[in-house]
């Protein structure tokens, strides 16, 4: 799965005729959300097809700003502290984060500047908290 950056203006329906237009081309939306910005919405999805996505919208006219690499791990709910804590991993590795947001099974996903050491951290911090359980990219 990839993250979708896209640039929607901020007007009514703009979010309903991105919906639309994935919807048409038979593409889901596992996670992401919309984030304003004055005249502008900084939108970030996560696509099982990210070029489909990325053709279906600007072929509409829909700006895709980006097609980015994406970190997938579950945290426990359980514990508090686990965001802080998984963040201070990153920071400590020198993984700058760019963007987060939950997917729809309620897991993190996370856009970061180095995703190959920020991989290893999530592999680490599963296998620290999770065991064996297979939470791969």
């Amino acid at each position: 799965m990839k993250d979708l950056e896209i640039l929607l203006e901020n007007k009514l329906g703009e979010l309903a005729r991105l919906g639309k237009i994935l919807g048409e081309n038979n593409i889901s939306l596992e996670g992401g959300g919309t984030f304003q910005n004055e005249e502008f919405c900084i939108a970030h999805f996560l696509v099982k097809e990210p070029e489909a996505a990325k053709f279906a919208l600007e072929n509409n006219g829909i700006k895709v700003v980006g097609v980015h690499d994406v970190l997938i791990l579950k945290l426990r709910q359980d514990i508090p502290g686990q965001l802080g804590n998984f963040c201070s991993k990153l920071a400590d590795g020198q993984v700058n984060i760019l963007n987060q947001y939950s997917d729809h099974d309620n897991q993190l996903i996370i856009v970061v500047d180095k995703p190959i050491e920020g991989k290893k951290i999530v592999d680490h911090w599963m296998e620290t908290w999770w065991g064996n359980q297979d939470y791969s990219i």
